[in-house]
């Protein structure tokens, strides 16, 4: 572990380790976390040698999380104890079902949001927790250390790091979207300005497309009347390691039993966690507008779709899982035979099973209402073997980066995606070739390590590098 000025602290809600119960004494044991954000964070904070700071529920006041070193990752976690009570109303009252929503634009308006004592309650145990976040900072960094602070469950953290340690080198990086001061205004008045000054005032804040930082330097003009200090670093798939997946016997065996399944028809593949922001439903009605208006694609596509579990214990989710499920069922029951069902609905998550489906899809379709980046548009031309086309979102952030050879889509636009969809299947395969061509060169252009310097560099005053522009 480096010191002084070289040492790096990474925090994050999530870490780098998770923890389960020793059957054979009841002790906590750590393993190594999955999730994207580790995948993102890992390569840099492990070359680095990093502290990473992180929350951790599994432990007791008799009993916390241990702090802990895999000897194989080189990077110390460092648990923050947080009681399950103050964990839930900060994680999944504040981040999760307000401020998520609020950046992806999901309120349903006539009934949400509503701010009644118990939110505020819960706003209070975000607050203490981002307090708990800042304090273990303290006492974890070195003078002159190096903080890098990760996304909006940890909006407040930056500022208070910033107030009581001016000798560390602070910046804190957005991995959702950010939305319009319009959309932001639903806030309460207060809220809205703790959580722009949270990261405003904790050094330069960045985003994965340059619309995000825009968006949000737009709204601390609009609320503190102030500018904001921006970045842009689009993260990068781990390309070496997405491949040693796809070339393993475990992946081998689920893309021969999606083969067989497939039967030698054109086939559609998403995979997404079931999340209101990822937009399946409107996939599914996308494809059921395809198989009505072209007669000729039944009976000779199939749409896979691996939409793995997310905020289970969240009612919204609960009642979106629920419709998916029906509606690819509806899906099956109208257009299917004896012969042929059309959409294979896998709910669970099989990351092995996820990328045969992205090595082997024809098309694959991402469409979110808005996302911050979306990685999977980055790993299926990274990895798939039959020149596959992208249908993505406008509204992704990957859109500028792999807009110039995908199929373009608004979100809500059903009819639109459905065409898209019938195009990208039509393709003649010089077409299909070159565009795969550009989106494999696009997706790997940059590393998670380029990513990570970009961070770096950001928060230690030198400016952008390679893929990383400065806002205002």
């Amino acid at each position: 572990m480096d010191s002084g000025a070289n040492a790096l602290i990474v925090v994050s809600n999530r870490g780098p380790v998770s923890f389960e119960r020793d059957p054979s004494n009841g002790r906590l044991r750590a393993k190594r976390a999955a999730g994207g954000l580790v995948n993102t964070l890992g390569p840099g904070a492990r070359r680095h040698g990093a502290i990473w700071l992180a929350a951790s529920t599994g432990g007791t006041d008799k009993q916390p999380a241990p702090a802990a070193m895999l000897a194989d990752e080189q990077v110390a976690f460092w648990p923050v104890t947080v009681k399950p009570d103050l964990y839930h109303a900060y994680y999944d009252v504040i981040s999760n079902q307000t401020l998520w929503f609020c950046l992806h634009g999901l309120w349903d308006t006539p009934r949400r949001p509503r701010f009644d004592r118990h939110w505020w309650s819960a706003w209070s145990s975000y607050r203490k927790v981002n307090e708990l976040f800042a304090r273990e900072v303290d006492r974890a960094a070195p003078h002159g250390a190096t903080v890098l602070v990760q996304d909006y469950q940890l909006a407040l953290t930056p500022s208070i790091v910033a107030r009581r340690r001016p000798d560390l080198r602070v910046s804190s990086f957005v991995h959702t979207p950010w939305c319009t001061p319009g959309e932001l205004s639903s806030l309460p008045d207060e809220v809205a300005s703790e959580v722009l000054a949270g990261l405003a005032d904790g050094g330069p804040v960045g985003f994965h497309s340059p619309r995000w930082a825009a968006a949000f330097d737009d709204c601390v003009k609009a609320v503190l009347g102030t500018q904001a200090t921006t970045y842009v670093a689009p993260a990068a798939v781990d390309v070496e390691g997405l491949r040693k997946v796809a070339a393993s016997e475990e992946c081998e065996a689920e893309r021969v039993a999606l083969d067989g399944a497939v039967a030698g028809r054109k086939l559609i593949v998403r995979v997404d966690r079931m999340e209101l922001s990822k937009n399946i439903l409107r996939g599914f009605w996308a494809y059921d507008e395809l198989l009505e208006t072209r007669p000729d694609l039944r009976g000779k596509v199939v749409f896979a779709a691996l939409v793995y579990p997310s905020r289970v214990g969240l009612a919204e989710y609960q009642a979106y899982s629920q419709e998916v499920l029906s509606l690819a069922a509806r899906i099956n029951e109208r257009w299917g035979t004896p012969e042929w069902t059309p959409v294979l609905l896998h709910p669970e998550d099989n990351y092995p099973r996820s990328i045969a489906a992205l090595r082997s899809y024809d098309v694959l379709l991402v469409n979110p209402l808005r996302d911050g980046l979306n990685l999977v548009a980055k790993e299926g031309p990274s990895v798939n073997e039959r020149d596959g086309a992208l249908v993505l979102s406008r509204q992704a952030g990957a859109w500028l980066e792999l807009g110039d050879s995908a199929l373009g889509v608004n979100p809500f636009d059903v009819s639109q995606a459905a065409g898209a969809l019938g195009r990208a299947l039509d393709e003649s395969p010089e077409r299909r070739s070159a565009d795969a061509s550009r989106l494999r060169l696009a997706a790997g252009l940059r590393t998670p390590l380029d990513w990570f310097d970009d961070l770096l560099r950001a928060a230690r005053g030198s400016g952008p590098g390679s893929g990383c522009a400065e806002g205002s």
